[in-house]
């Protein structure tokens, strides 16, 4: 009888059993997870098929996974018996971006150590293009939805970050080299750099040495150089990982930005821009310099914590960083603190607005409103545009201030 061949390892093709139903919400707690969860979240075109995708991602509908470069496919079953073949892609590293990532990595020996500890630093992972942006993942399922994503390659993506959370190699491997392959060169690049420190060690020129009664007999020191100039814009905080237990890695990065740009105007100029705002004023500010958009993870946690912490809700928030952008501290004003103008302005722009073609708005204090636009006049002469579903009180800020009620309603409607 011929014995079996033992079956060779395939370092680039790796096969996980479904996993269990997830009871949290939250599918990726490390910050190349959430990295995942976030580039799904920006690139998809509905909301409501993230949501449901969630939901069986959740409830286990995502059968076992197999990723292999540049691809990760599994079975999703949804309302039919039959489930659907479900892909996400992604491009490959180039031999070129391999090379730069894992000689930074072989620099550090904290950087293999912490790889070897299923974690992935910040700076390493800034080398090469390791996680993947709005637009790089690329689903395809045999399901008849044409949804960008479709709700089962949105679960496929959620599942996938859980893998990611618990092995990064597994996103190595997405991107076109396996674990065995990437400790193996990194292990001869460091064996490597070892034996050139050595050598170079062993032919190292002594040091200089100065004699002590030189270092310490009396001298009149030099005079201090004048100051460097202010830069000219604010430096950017370095990156912060995410361990458990720690602070929100985006909290971090945003109070570090806003701190760093406080203190350059402060450097700059002598004045502290925000000294004078209240502890509300300035949690929408923070709000409203956030470079994100949409209803991103980011951005849900951000407007809830700011918001817990000042005692409002995050639609108050919402509402507040809209108003905020429009006009900043006045604009706020505006919002939220209703006032009896004197005559003059405010009188005249209901004759205005009316030889527009505009004669049904309706005063109250600052306001003119019909049953779903509104102006508001400003204690800085502005006028302020809003809107509102009809009949209904739900105004928020829209369009762009101007001194002129027609200009601020034409902005408006020109939306």
């Amino acid at each position: 009888m011929t014995p079996r061949t033992p079956s060779r390892y395939d370092d680039r093709r790796r096969t996980f059993p479904a996993l269990e139903p997830l009871a949290g919400e939250e599918f990726a707690s490390s910050w190349w997870g959430n990295a995942w969860v976030e580039a799904l979240e920006d690139t998809a075109l509905d909301r409501a098929r993230l949501t449901r995708g969630r939901a069986y991602a959740g409830r286990g509908h995502v059968d076992a996974i197999t990723v292999t470069p540049g691809r990760v496919m599994a079975y999703v079953h949804g309302t039919r018996p039959r489930p659907y073949r479900t892909e996400i892609r992604l491009h490959t590293l180039t031999d070129d971006d391999w090379n730069d990532f894992l000689a930074a990595a072989a620099a550090r020996p904290d950087h293999i150590a912490a790889l070897l500890d299923k974690d992935v630093p910040h700076a390493l992972a800034a080398v090469a293009d390791l996680l993947p942006t709005p637009g790089d993942l690329i689903p395809d399922c045999s399901c008849p939805d044409d949804g960008y994503p479709c709700k089962h390659a949105a679960a496929l993506c959620y599942q996938t970050a859980r893998l990611l959370d618990e092995d990064p190699f597994v996103l190595f491997l997405m991107r076109g080299r396996g674990e065995r392959e990437i400790l193996a060169d990194l292990s001869h690049r460091n064996a490597t750099r070892s034996a050139a420190e050595r050598t170079g060690a062993a032919a190292a020129v002594p040091l200089p040495t100065v004699p002590a009664h030189e270092a310490l007999a009396p001298r009149t020191l030099p005079a201090l150089p004048p100051p460097f100039p202010a830069p000219s814009h604010p430096g950017r905080p370095p990156a912060y990982p995410h361990t458990p237990g720690a602070p929100d890695p985006l909290a971090l990065d945003l109070l570090a930005t806003e701190a760093a740009a406080r203190a350059h105007t402060l450097l700059t100029t002598g004045h502290d821009p925000t000294a004078q705002l209240t502890q509300w004023q300035d949690a929408v500010r923070l709000a409203a310099a956030h470079p994100g958009s949409g209803l991103t993870a980011s951005t849900r946690a951000l407007y809830r914590d700011l918001a817990a912490a000042t005692d409002h809700t995050p639609t108050d928030l919402a509402r507040a960083v809209a108003a905020w952008r429009q006009g900043g501290r006045a604009a706020l004003a505006v919002l939220e603190e209703p006032w009896d103008p004197p005559a003059g302005p405010f009188d005249r722009a209901r004759p205005a607005l009316i030889a527009a073609d505009f004669p049904h708005f309706r005063p109250w204090r600052n306001h003119l409103s019909t049953r779903s636009l509104q102006l508001r006049f400003g204690r800085d002469g502005l006028w302020y545009g809003y809107e509102s579903d009809p009949d209904r009180e739900d105004w928020w800020p829209r369009g762009t201030p101007d001194a002129d009620p027609v200009g601020a309603l034409t902005a408006l409607l020109d939306r």
